[in-house]
């Protein structure tokens, strides 16, 4: 039968989302499974490694399906964490006009051919500005949800090097990946290359790559989608607001956005006894995040006292634990 080496390899490959890999050590197991006489399950395992082949060719054909993810290899696996998203723009409780400015960069991508026919050019390079917890790294997840996009995050401890000049060498390669592999990009906690080149405490290796950033992102022009997330925006450099296509900006939830939090985190539940100007009173100073997670909370304490039913002081000491984790930071 099947050897344990076939195994982890199978499995290793699966992880990786190296799909072709994947394939080559199923069929190796076929062939190891019809020498020791299994011609049965030799003839499954190719018939469905035939079906796998017809799948990944009409999906990279026709672009059906979420784009193939080609995992980071060598230097480029410390720079990006590679994953797909299921976040969708319609999990997330946003103001309408802030919904609305994500779904127009979804629809213009969609329907990007309609407009360079006319030589107009989609919406692919954004800059999210707002507090912790606002929703900036959802909503990265959820463009690149809607679009069925791979989503890279840049890891900063592998970009940030300790030599002159060995940081924009490794920018050169996220940005040779932005070209060549379609996706959505995302660089949060973007103040860490983005700072003011004319701050005092300003070096030069801090110039160098804030100016290799400038050039790539201005020189960019292929298939992938590039999205900035920081909570300071007044420590960006300038020159950085115009590379962009788009800037938008998140505040913290207002009574109305924050009970459409609550009740989606808590759908399951019996509500019916909240005092919601009492709960919303709770909730001025927190961000998404954090009445998300009190939501949950309160939601963890029903189900350990076997109850479905979420009351109003539940709600109000779970938000109250929230807001002084907050000021503890």
């Amino acid at each position: 039968m099947t050897t344990s080496r076939h195994l982890v390899a199978l499995m290793q490959n699966h992880i990786a989302g190296d799909e072709q890999r994947f394939i080559t050590v199923a069929t190796q197991i076929a062939a190891q499974e019809a020498r020791q006489g299994h011609g049965k399950l030799a003839q499954e395992l190719r018939e469905l490694i035939h079906a796998a082949k017809t799948k990944a060719a009409t999906v990279t054909r026709r672009g059906a399906g979420p784009v193939l993810i080609a995992q980071p290899k060598g230097e480029l696996a410390s720079l990006l964490a590679a994953r797909y998203s299921d976040v969708r723009l319609n999990a997330m409780v946003l103001p309408d006009a802030l919904k609305e400015r994500l779904a127009r960069v979804i629809t213009e991508q969609r329907q990007q051919e309609a407009l360079r026919a006319r030589g107009l050019w989609p919406r692919r390079k954004l800059l999210l500005v707002g507090p912790p917890g606002s929703g900036k790294t959802m909503s990265a997840a959820a463009l690149a949800g809607e679009l069925k996009l791979p989503l890279f995050t840049v890891l900063y401890d592998g970009l940030i090097g300790k030599l002159m000049g060995e940081t924009a060498t490794r920018l050169r390669l996220i940005f040779d990946a932005v070209a060549m592999q379609r996706g959505v990009y995302f660089f949060d906690e973007f103040d860490a290359i983005g700072a003011q080149r004319a701050v005092p405490n300003d070096v030069g290796e801090i110039r160098r790559v804030l100016n290799s950033f400038l050039q790539f992102v201005e020189n960019d022009e292929g298939p992938s989608l590039i999205i900035s997330a920081t909570n300071h925006a007044e420590l960006l450099d300038g020159a950085l607001f115009r590379r962009f296509d788009d800037v938008i900006t998140y505040d913290l939830p207002t009574p109305e956005i924050a009970e459409g939090i609550i009740e989606n985190h808590l759908a399951t539940f019996d509500l019916g006894d909240v005092h919601w100007p009492e709960v919303l009173q709770g909730t001025a100073g927190l961000s998404q995040a954090d009445v998300a997670r009190a939501a949950d909370d309160a939601a963890k304490v029903a189900v350990l006292r076997g109850s479905d039913r979420i009351s109003t002081p539940m709600l109000v000491t779970a938000l109250e634990e929230r807001l002084a984790a907050t000021k503890a930071r």
